[in-house]
């Protein structure tokens, strides 16, 4: 581990990134550009004091998941993530994509949504980040481990993941999440997470893999759904989608219609997820 040079970085980076891009307020008494300690520390979930020890020399060595969180709360693109990784005294993270790493472009956009009901995920199904009301609508999505991160795992082999649709819904949804797996299998290949969920879900859902057998194909369309909310009833809801670069990300937010109930629903998401239910 280089403290030293892992300490620049780390100052070079937090400088070099602006309250803006984050989602913060510059506010009238910040006389540097750049963020403060107690900012960053903050967005990667650490207690100030952790981090600024880090900055300082001081302290422990951080852990590989301390690096991470760090990563993703200074924004860093996957080449500055490995530059981390090695000034931290650690082998590189394989480029299969780390699951709790997100595109820093991806990143800057879902910061500016924290009043709206979005969230990033995977082409896996793995939910990434959410926001308030995202969680509020949908329940906690990330903090789910092993191939139960994958939506698509979870949706054929964990009744409870189906509750918040309409049964009706069922065999259309489940159709939509086995193209989706499909279309990643199929980029990834075989000896990949993507082929390790289908080899799994092939032998414990004869549901999925009757879709499996019929190559579902359809293209990356987040089509309209309804959601049973436990407190607010049925919301009938538009999904708009902005696909990463790379094909690795994508952001959902979810909308209604403007003057219908389901808008009204969703402005009342807001007062749900004050009362953490």
């Amino acid at each position: 581990m280089d403290r030293a040079r892992l300490a620049e970085f780390l100052r070079s980076r937090r400088t070099a990134l602006q309250p803006e891009e984050v989602g913060l307020p510059r506010g009238r008494r910040r006389r540097t550009g750049g963020l403060r300690r107690e900012e960053v520390a903050a967005l990667s979930d650490m207690s100030t004091d952790y981090y600024s020890r880090i900055e300082q020399q001081r302290g422990p060595r951080p852990s590989e998941q301390m690096l991470a969180a760090i990563a993703r709360g200074l924004r860093l693109s996957l080449e500055e993530r490995d530059h981390l990784f090695r000034l931290g005294g650690y082998p590189v993270p394989r480029r299969v994509r780390r699951a709790d790493h997100v595109n820093p472009g991806m990143m800057r956009i879902f910061d500016g949504l924290g009043d709206s009901a979005a969230q990033v995920v995977s082409d896996l199904g793995e939910t990434l980040r959410q926001t308030r009301l995202a969680s509020a609508l949908l329940g906690d999505e990330t903090g789910h481990t092993g191939l139960a991160r994958s939506l698509h795992y979870r949706w054929f082999t964990d009744p409870a993941s189906r509750h918040i649709h309409p049964e009706e819904d069922h065999p259309g949804y489940g159709r939509l999440l086995a193209s989706d797996l499909h279309r990643a299998y199929t980029r990834a290949g075989r000896d990949s997470r993507a082929g390790e969920i289908v080899a799994a879900l092939l032998t414990r859902s004869t549901e999925f893999a009757g879709l499996w057998r019929d190559h579902p194909v359809t293209g990356p369309y987040c089509a309209p759904k309804r959601i049973r909310h436990p407190r607010l009833g049925l919301l009938e809801l538009h999904c708009q989608v902005l696909l990463d670069p790379d094909q690795s990300q994508s952001l959902l937010v979810f909308t209604a219609t403007p003057g219908s109930e389901s808008a009204e629903k969703l402005r009342l998401l807001s007062v749900v997820a004050g009362q953490g239910i």
